[in-house]
């Protein structure tokens, strides 16, 4: 039986009840053997004890609950030894800035640790916090079980093809920002006809901005055109500061760069709302895609995005929202990836919304946003709204 391991505080009263009643009985449901260095060590040095639990764990859940620094340490340990793909984290709902029962003098997330996605639980609702914690497990186990797997599926030759075309593109269009998605299957690979991409591509587009993501044009001069390997479209619309390219192969490779539509409003900025829309539809895009192409259900899909062109730009909002003002950004590109089953990318489009978000925000002076807004954002544009 694979093993996994608990990072925790120890000889909480209230804890060791949550660790026997849902961390000890979400692990064992995912066939993982469990240990906590209080009940199964050895008698030899603490600090090597632990650095081989984390060694030896496929899945190790740490619970941040109480700003234990021992806590924080083997988390250290466990990021070290680079098994973040393995890591759960988990804390109280009280130590959630965002929590109505949050204490500005009260226990928190340290700032080392805050900006990552955390389990928060609420010593009331227990079963909820079980069935959550175990949907995470089972994700990362697939996510720990590819990883190997998820370095060697990105065709990297195939990208940087596409990615040097598009952005010759771009540049003969005159523009320099830029939004890059990419996707790839992990166990799955199919051989679809380029007549089956089109068709897939088609009826995978989502009208709710405006200008969609993969759009298929009708025209002449913007249809997609078949390749050996599949089909590309690029469109540039003059005058509108719209360029937009993608290729999609037989085997489900997907690449898509196209302009920022901050570009037609305020070259000089980064509108957050309008980043969080974007990046919602891309990725409900790639999941109706795979779905039109027949992908089972419990494929891994391998998800980049990568920002470019962002070095001046000041973060700012559209609509009805503000942002205080904050220094520019001094990157000039930010490249962050996911990976996660298609069975579940829609029923949790908030939570990767938020991950592939949260890199490119931060350069925007370490700005950050609460959950709440990332769910009336996203939720909106699910439901046929841009807010």
């Amino acid at each position: 039986m694979s093993q996994a391991f608990i990072i925790m505080q120890i000889g909480n009263p209230e804890l060791d009840r949550v660790c026997e009643q849902v961390i000890v009985p979400a692990l064992k449901a995912c066939g993982l053997d469990p240990k906590r260095v209080d009940k199964h060590n050895k008698g030899g040095l603490l600090k090597n004890e632990i650095i081989g639990f984390i060694k030896n764990s496929d899945i190790i859940v740490a619970d941040l609950t109480n700003e234990r620094p021992n806590c924080y340490l083997e988390v250290g340990y466990t990021m070290g030894l680079g098994k973040f793909e393995n890591l759960i984290l988990t804390a109280r709902e009280d130590h959630n800035p965002d929590s109505p029962n949050h204490r500005k003098d009260g226990p928190k997330i340290h700032f080392d640790l805050i900006g990552y996605d955390i389990l928060f639980w609420n010593p009331n609702d227990i079963d909820q916090f079980r069935s959550e914690l175990e949907k995470r497990i089972q994700r990362r186990q697939i996510i720990s079980v590819s990883s190997d797997t998820a370095q060697s599926r990105w065709d990297r030759e195939w990208i940087e093809r596409h990615r040097t075309a598009a952005k010759t593109g771009l540049q003969k269009a005159g523009l320099s920002g830029y939004m890059e998605f990419r996707s790839a299957l992990s166990n799955s690979k199919p051989n679809r006809t380029q007549n089956d991409l089109l068709q897939a591509a088609d009826q995978s587009q989502i009208h709710t901005f405006g200008w969609p993501i993969g759009i298929v044009g009708t025209s002449d001069s913007h249809r997609p055109r078949p390749t050996k390997e599949g089909i590309v479209s690029e469109i540039y619309v003059r005058g509108n500061n719209l360029y937009d390219y993608w290729a999609l192969r037989s085997d489900g490779d997907y690449y898509l760069l196209n302009s920022l539509f901050e570009d037609s409003r305020n070259p000089k900025a980064i509108f957050f709302n309008t980043r969080i829309v974007r990046i919602t539809e891309a990725v409900l895009h790639c999941a109706r895609l795979y779905k039109q192409l027949g992908i089972p259900e419990n494929t891994l899909v391998h998800i980049g995005i990568r920002h470019g062109g962002l070095a001046g730009r000041l973060l700012s909002a559209v609509g009805n929202r503000t942002v205080f003002p904050r220094n520019p950004s001094t990157e000039d590109e930010v490249d962050w990836e996911i990976q996660n089953p298609l069975t579940s990318i829609e029923s949790e489009i908030v939570e990767i919304v938020k991950q592939l978000t949260k890199p490119l925000f931060v350069v925007f002076d370490f700005f950050e946003l609460s959950d709440s807004i990332y769910s009336d954002i996203v939720n909106n544009f699910v439901n046929g709204k841009v807010t």
